[in-house]
């Protein structure tokens, strides 16, 4: 980028930490916008990049999708949101028990794939029922159509009744602890059915701490999962994504040796 003096760069959250850690004085001063997906976009790396005049517009999409879905521009941005669908794009949210504000994401139009092909089925492509593809994402859409992403659908725990979203987990413990990894997992409990515990690379982490913190910033307590656990290093994928999988296991294991 130094060298050749771009302007427009792509990247995920992960890439655009590493970028700016490595850079040299300068070597950035160039990029005018930032379009980044595939994770949310941490307030630290935010601070990271201001230094350097960046205007970072985050969106949204999926592989089904051809992949963009919606994404903020110049011209309507909203902090803590991936911006508005794109046009052509029809959507509805399907309602999911525990979650009061919002719904799963379910989308229609002309960027939408053919279908799945199956293994079992070589060649015979299944179309999406009516047109219709299911992204598995829980949102919720403001009056300017604006996307807030809540989670996952299979991101959710569910506690005593109650849907709890592991990635709102995850920003508290960042809020809190900024600058390493942070994964809230759900594990089987044989007394609640499911119970959450957070994998983080803070040494240090404390549940107290954290409780504070949540109780502090207006967060119930049925955030603060009942265990912490500390790994020097959360699983990653060749893209820099968390790997969700491999954590569950590795913490699934480890809380067996228990």
């Amino acid at each position: 980028i130094g060298k050749t003096k771009a302007t427009l760069l792509f990247g995920t959250d992960t890439f655009l930490v590493g970028y700016a850690r490595a850079a040299e004085k300068d070597d950035l001063a160039s990029v005018r916008l930032v379009i980044t997906g595939a994770e949310r976009v941490k307030e630290e790396t935010r601070r990271l990049w201001d230094p350097f005049g960046t205007m970072i517009l985050e969106g949204y999409g999926c592989t089904e999708c051809a992949p963009v879905l919606a994404c903020n521009t110049p011209m309507m941005m909203k902090n803590g949101t991936v911006g508005r669908l794109l046009p052509g794009i029809n959507w509805r949210l399907d309602p999911v028990q525990g979650i009061e504000e919002g719904g799963k994401l379910v989308v229609q139009g002309p960027n939408v794939m053919a279908g799945y092909m199956q293994a079992d089925q070589p060649g015979v492509v299944q179309p999406p029922e009516g047109g219709w593809h299911d992204t598995g994402d829980i949102v919720s859409i403001d009056d300017d159509g604006c996307i807030t992403i809540k989670g996952r659908a299979k991101r959710f725990a569910k506690i005593g009744g109650e849907m709890v979203s592991l990635a709102a987990i995850e920003t508290v413990a960042a809020d809190l602890w900024p600058g390493v990894n942070h994964v809230a997992v759900s594990l089987p409990d044989p007394r609640k059915g499911e119970q959450i515990v957070l994998v983080t690379e803070r040494g240090d982490a404390d549940r107290a701490a954290l409780l504070a913190h949540a109780k502090a910033h207006g967060f119930p307590e049925l955030w603060v999962p009942p265990a912490i656990l500390v790994l020097e290093q959360i699983p990653v994928l060749g893209s820099g994504k968390i790997d969700y999988a491999q954590t569950q296991e590795t913490a699934s294991g480890m809380r067996a040796l228990v």
